[in-house]
């Protein structure tokens, strides 16, 4: 069996545990955001669930869309487009020994980043707020991924 000691010492892997750990609980809190707002407006996309509030032709009218319900869905997309790969790479340039400063500097900044990008979707604030903040993830995903490509992996 592996020695897992040197990774359960590795510092910068428990500061990446410590902000996906965060960033994944934001993305769970937006499952439950949909969820509340569905609920409190009456607005379901599936017959199943408007059955609750009525039968046959009257559940019917809760099957439909919202604005408010549709931006805390496009904002939790926006998450999994974006966290997804945060982690992946996130994970990879974590085992990679980078310095721990530049790591969580990369780190901190896309938490930040996606919790203003929520912010900003369900406020909402106007724009370049959002796109800013999105592209300010991005970059720092890009940002692993380039050090990974440029000092560790094989190509």
């Amino acid at each position: 069996m592996a020695n897992l000691t040197p990774l359960m010492d590795n510092e910068v892997l428990k500061a990446f545990g410590s902000y996906t750990t965060i960033i994944l609980a934001k993305m769970m809190f937006m499952s439950t955001a949909t969820a509340f707002f569905r609920l409190t407006k009456k607005v379901f996309a599936n017959p199943e669930d408007a059955a609750s509030f009525g039968k046959g032709e009257n559940a019917k009218k809760y099957l439909r869309s919202d604005e408010s319900v549709e931006r805390v869905r496009r904002a939790h997309l926006n998450d999994l487009e974006n966290i997804v790969p945060f982690l992946g790479i996130g994970l990879l340039y974590s085992l990679s020994g980078p310095d721990l400063s530049t790591a969580l500097l990369h780190f901190r900044i896309f938490v930040g980043a996606r919790i203003y990008h929520t912010m900003a979707y369900l406020l909402p604030l106007p724009q370049p707020n959002r796109g800013l903040a999105f592209f300010v993830g991005f970059g720092v995903t890009l940002s692993m991924a380039y050090s990974l490509l440029r000092n560790k992996l094989y190509l």
